[in-house]
């Protein structure tokens, strides 16, 4: 039998077919007109001369299937008449980082209205 590298002994990983696509996707929040938001992915950033957003992978915000969608995998075309707006979060909303913790206010900061305790007292 001849030298014959078997696949986990060969140090070159296998390389992807020719007509593999890496489609890479925006994430957005879809916020629609008297309805709920829905998140989406998105293939492009919306442009101004677009009469329509056409997205993927659309859900509630929890992660659920909207009961109006019967197939997951489909893509959507929704018009822009029917959008309130599109949020689409920055790099560091995106998940990577946590948010700057909210500074508490400190007692001397705040002032007492006396006429407001007053009002209150007598109430």
């Amino acid at each position: 039998m001849g030298d014959i590298a078997s696949p986990a002994a060969s140090p070159r990983r296998p390389r992807r077919p020719p007509d593999a696509i890496v489609r890479l996707v925006i994430r957005a929040i879809l916020h629609l007109i008297g309805d709920q938001p829905l998140a989406v992915e998105l293939d492009s950033m919306p442009n101004a001369a677009d009469t329509t957003l056409v997205c993927r992978n659309v859900r509630t915000v929890d992660g659920k299937r909207p009961v109006f969608i019967d197939h997951i995998e489909s893509t959507f075309v929704f018009p822009y008449n029917q959008i309130r707006f599109v949020e689409i979060p920055g790099e560091g909303e995106r998940g990577d980082a946590q948010p700057p913790p909210i500074a508490e206010a400190e007692p001397e900061d705040l002032e007492i209205d006396e006429d407001f305790l007053r009002r209150i007292r007598e109430a």
